[in-house]
Order: C-alpha cells, then sequence, then structure tokens
C-alpha cells in the first residue's frame, strides 16, 4: 500500500511539475510570436520572483564601485525592452524625447548609479510591466510571417529573441547579486 501511495505522489508530483515546463502561445497570439511571448513572460515572472521582495537598502545595493543597482538593471530590462519596440515595430531608433526617457537606464554606468536610486523596488517593477504590456499589446496586431521579417539588420524573431536572452542574462546577475545580500 505505501509503494502505491508513493508511486501515486510521484505521479501527480510529475505532471505537475511537467505541466509548468511548457511553452505554449496564450491565447491571441500566432503560433511564433505566442511561444516568444511564453517565454518572455516565463523569464519576466523569475526576475521578478528574486526582487519583488526586496527593501530600499537591497534595491540600492551596490557589489561594488562599478556594478549596477538592482533596480537599476530592471529598469534596464525595460529600456531594452521599449528599445526593441520602437526597433521592430516602427522600424527606428529611439527618438528625442524617448533617449530622454530611456538612455540612462539602457546604457548605466555612473550617471545611472548615482541617480538610479532611492526608489521601492515596486518602482521598477511598475515600469517593467507597463514596457511589457504594451509590448504584448503590439505582438498581438502582428502575426509568424511579420515575425519572421527582416527588420534591417535582423528578423523581427531574433530582435525578440534577443530581449529574450538579455533578460536571462540579467536573471542570472540579479541571482547573484541578491545571494550577496
Amino acid at each position: 500500500m505505501k509503494t502505491l501511495v508513493k508511486l501515486l505522489l510521484f505521479t501527480i508530483f510529475t505532471v505537475s511539475v511537467q505541466a509548468q515546463n511548457t511553452i505554449e502561445a496564450p491565447k491571441g497570439f500566432t503560433n511564433d510570436i505566442g511561444n516568444m511571448v511564453s517565454m518572455l513572460d516565463n523569464l519576466k515572472q523569475r526576475v521578478e520572483r528574486l526582487v519583488v521582495n526586496l527593501n530600499q537598502e537591497q534595491t540600492d545595493f551596490l557589489l561594488d564601485e562599478n556594478a549596477n543597482r538592482i533596480g537599476a538593471i530592471i529598469y534596464h530590462l525595460a529600456a531594452t525592452e521599449a528599445y526593441y519596440q520602437v526597433y521592430t515595430f516602427e522600424n527606428r531608433g529611439f527618438n528625442k524625447e524617448e533617449r530622454e526617457k530611456w538612455d540612462m537606464a539602457l546604457n548605466l554606468g555612473a550617471k545611472a548609479r548615482n541617480e538610479l536610486q532611492g526608489k521601492p523596488i515596486q518602482y521598477y517593477l511598475d515600469i517593467y510591466n507597463d514596457v511589457r504590456t504594451k509590448t504584448k499589446e503590439l505582438l498581438k496586431t502582428k502575426d509568424d510571417k511579420w515575425f519572421s521579417k527582416k527588420n534591417r539588420s535582423m528578423s523581427n524573431h531574433w530582435a525578440w529573441f534577443h530581449v529574450m536572452e538579455h533578460q536571462a542574462n540579467h536573471m542570472g546577475q540579479l541571482a547573484l547579486i541578491t545571494k550577496r545580500l
């Protein structure tokens, strides 16, 4: 009887874990775009889990004098995604107004290290959420043919793959930093 219960529990656990480890296009998206949205959202959720409960001191923590603060890194992820929105949907870079809004977070460095602090982690997560909401609204208007279309030096698919890999790289950085808190 014990063996049967263990086997049943193992099966239930395995099925529930496997169900979470799938890539599926959310409703309203074409297949390839939806799969990318699924992966982008998964990474975003994992980034958020690392930082959502940080206090102000932790949000502003600097690993060393050349590092970036956790809040600034989240802002950087939003800025990068905002850049790829205009690049892929409007075939351009940032205009003057957008550069004023995003440039410091996009490039980070000493100025960002000094200025991007003193705000709660939710401030940065809200910016990230707003950008992702816009990304998903824009991607819903496109199809897989658009996704595979070349946009200057890269396809739209590759551009959004780059946003995803960029998030993954910074997720690793955030994991390292939060373990040092």
